[in-house]
């Protein structure tokens, strides 16, 4: 009986040793994206660019990603707030 209840404890130690991750917060952001399909790009049509001017006037584009549906994910400053908004390439809104 005692070996049995030593070999369990070694057991149960060996895989819990192995279920142990590192955080690393960049690899979380990176993963997110590509689960969702977006990669980053570095211009967006002017439809989107109109649209965003139009629906939040004064607001700072920060990164734009496009997915393989051709929509745009948006990240934005307005004043001191930060959001992220979807576009399709003609630029209307999609909420997600």
């Amino acid at each position: 009986m005692k070996k049995l209840m030593v070999s369990a404890a070694i057991v149960l130690g060996s895989l819990s040793a192995f279920a142990t991750t590192v955080p690393n917060q960049n690899f979380q952001v990176q993963s997110s994206l590509f689960q969702e399909g977006y990669t980053e790009v570095e211009t967006v049509p002017d439809a989107v660019k109109k649209a965003l001017e139009t629906a939040h006037p004064g607001a700072i584009l920060g990164k734009a990603f496009i997915n393989a549906k051709k929509e745009y994910k948006l990240e934005i400053t307005v004043g001191d707030k930060k959001a992220t908004v979807y576009a399709d390439a003609n630029g209307n809104w999609i909420k997600k």
